[in-house]
């Protein structure tokens, strides 16, 4: 889908070359001639970044942005003020009613697209991160807050620069809250990289020791690095680099002599994107592992079982070696739960498991099955070694009683079945179910037994 720019200038000149220009990017532009326009614009429809200018006649782009900012519907939009003041304190003042970045009049073409690019890819990437987490609580997986406070980031900066008044600048405008490593070494700047964590790369395009760009696409070569945000420091006469830099993976620029204010503002909408792709990143591998686990126990559930066991076959046909199959349920679990209490029985379920996970090997699967049933798969495993295994861990159960919260001891046997994988032709259906009928078979001869299925 085409990202929705609403343009907000009251010089109707200005305000179409701003429309002309989006537009030549193919966004799908909508225009205002005064905040108050802006306003009900922005709040009747989808819109996912504001290019707002500051000098208007009923409500300045201050008055506009903050009022965005306060409205549930719109505060996560992003708002780029355009302004042809120069002076800091017009631009703390667009800090403070909630501006994300900054134009000056007379705009660049370089710097308008550059800008709206940046915050468009961090609108989706919030947009993804709060879908992501309101899909997960609706199905009881307990999502933390999408969005942080502005105040409460922080992160670890690698500056790269060889002029001093620069760098002086850089450590005065970033060293709260952030912290900031510094070098004038591409060489020494690619091992600190390799060997240390940093949430953001500040690069000078200008280095007069090594290439500037080149040091760039090194660091996305590192694998682990490859999403983390890289910001240039360029000169004014570098224009045609830094488009260079831009189609090379480049996040953002700024030109020398910068003000503070706006290289925070900089930093912090870099530093924003990665921490929703990092969140995202993480709140993503955290629904696959509840997709994937049984909550009670911690052990992987019935949905990935299936999915590993064909795999395990299909890796055992192609080296020809053995699988087994254990099929493990708790005697007589239903009078544990009547006498005990569930709590007890659950506190049974969750040691079972653990004795079980500590009683095999790394490349073994333990998974429980539902209920009282757990699977154990084992590759490389003939009948006659799984039948030991199986009575060392069944007698590990009855020797031991397990200790509830509460401190009672409950004694506890288990039944098992093993079943061995008979070749290709063998699949994961035959093999559980010879597992489950071998189950049958020890719980009829009396429990507390294991049975191996007949070939």
């Amino acid at each position: 889908m085409t990202s929705r720019v609403l343009v907000v200038d009251d010089t109707p000149e200005s305000l179409r070359l701003l429309e002309s220009r989006l537009q030549a990017e193919y966004f799908d532009v909508r225009t205002a001639a005064n905040g108050r326009e802006a306003l009900a614009v922005a709040g009747g429809e989808r819109i996912d970044l504001v290019v707002l200018d500051v000098m208007m006649p009923d409500m300045t782009g201050f008055e506009v942005c903050a009022a965005l900012k306060a409205d549930p519907r719109t505060a996560q939009i992003p708002v780029i003020i355009v302004t042809s003041l120069d002076e800091p304190e017009a631009r703390v003042k667009g800090l403070e009613s909630g501006a994300d970045d900054f134009l000056t009049k007379p705009v660049s073409d370089l710097a308008l697209v550059t800008r709206v690019k940046s915050l468009l890819r961090l609108k989706m990437v919030t947009d993804e991160l709060e879908l992501r987490a309101a899909a997960m609580q609706s199905v009881g997986f307990a999502a933390s807050a999408a969005v942080p406070d502005r105040a409460a980031l922080h992160g670890s900066i690698l500056v790269v620069d060889d002029r001093i008044n620069s760098t002086r600048k850089i450590r005065q405008a970033l060293q709260r809250p952030f912290q900031v490593e510094m070098t004038d070494d591409p060489a020494a700047a690619i091992e600190l990289a390799r060997n240390r964590d940093f949430d953001l790369f500040m690069i000078s395009l200008s280095l007069r020791v090594g290439d500037g760009l080149r040091l760039c696409t090194q660091i996305k070569t590192i694998d682990r690095l490859r999403q983390s945000p890289v910001l240039l420091i360029t000169d004014a006469n570098e224009t045609q680099k830094v488009f260079r830099a831009l189609d090379l993976g480049v996040n953002d620029y700024i030109v020398r002599p910068f003000d503070e204010n706006e290289l925070r503002a900089r930093v912090r909408t870099q530093l924003r994107r990665k921490f929703y792709q990092d969140r995202l990143r993480n709140m993503m591998s955290q629904a696959v592992e509840f997709a994937v686990t049984d909550s009670l126990t911690g052990l992987y559930n019935r949905r990935y079982l299936e999915a590993h066991l064909r795999s395990a076959l299909t890796r055992a046909a192609a080296s020809e070696k053995p699988v087994c199959l254990f099929l493990f349920d708790i005697d007589h679990f239903k009078g544990i739960n009547d006498t005990h209490g569930h709590d007890a029985g659950d506190d049974v379920l969750r040691s079972f498991a653990e004795r079980l996970r500590q009683g095999v090997r790394g490349v073994d699967l333990v998974s429980r099955h539902g209920g009282e049933e757990f699977v154990l798969v084992m590759p490389d495993t003939d009948a006659d070694y799984a039948a030991s295994v199986a009575e060392r861990l069944r007698s590990d159960v009855e020797r031991e009683p397990f200790v509830t919260r509460s401190g009672a001891p409950i004694p506890v046997t288990v039944s098992v079945g093993i079943a061995e994988w008979q070749g290709p032709s063998d699949t994961a259906d035959d093999l559980m179910r010879r597992a489950d009928r071998a189950l049958f078979s020890a719980k009829r001869a009396g429990r507390n037994r294991v049975v191996a299925s007949a070939a």
